[in-house]
């Protein structure tokens, strides 16, 4: 038994080595792309900032539409890396879009500096905006928000926000379009 306790300190000590080193990493890395460009062109049929309709087509559909890393937080429900997102710490006056399909999502008036490490929102533009859905993965009980028109997952709602809805919608940047007023 005692020669394993070396191995098992050893290991500690490069696991904590190697996430030193990856939180290092990641506080001067340059921030990346995250808006793919046709997103916003006659490329993505389905980008339209004035349509209400549903838009209903496959997972295949939507993964030759929206770039590989768009498809893999909307469409996939994955999360970007905290802090890495070019609106987290953005605060220009406008209106944020849903990446996939345009649909208009927030105000930036409803916007605030959580601290999270992503954009963060008090309320959505209407109430149709956006839907909810239970989210039971990580072993926690969430409630996911994704788009009201094409159901592109953005984030997550907390009950943690400010007045005057107490809600805090923690947002992927990749999942949004900003445009200025």
């Amino acid at each position: 038994m005692k020669p394993i306790i070396p191995f098992v300190v050893f290991a500690i000590f490069l696991n904590i080595n190697s996430i030193a080193q990856v939180n290092t990493a990641n506080s001067t890395t340059k921030k990346p792309q995250q808006i793919n460009k046709k997103m916003t062109t006659s490329a993505n049929p389905y980008f339209n900032k004035t349509s209400k309709e549903k838009i209903k087509i496959s997972e295949q559909e939507w993964e030759k539409t929206l770039s590989p890393a768009l498809f893999e937080i909307a469409r996939k429900k994955g999360t970007e890396r905290a802090y890495t997102g070019k609106y987290d710490n953005f605060f220009d006056r406008g209106f944020y879009y849903c990446a996939a399909c345009g649909n208009k999502l927030f105000e930036s008036d409803s916007k605030f500096a959580s601290g999270c490490g992503w954009p963060s929102f008090f309320e959505t533009y209407t109430e149709s905006s956006v839907q909810y859905i239970t989210d039971k993965t990580h072993g926690m009980i969430r409630t996911e928000v994704v788009c009201g028109r094409c159901n592109a997952h953005l984030g997550h709602v907390f009950d943690d926000g400010p007045k005057p809805t107490g809600k805090r919608f923690c947002m992927n940047s990749i999942s949004l379009v900003f445009e200025k007023k």
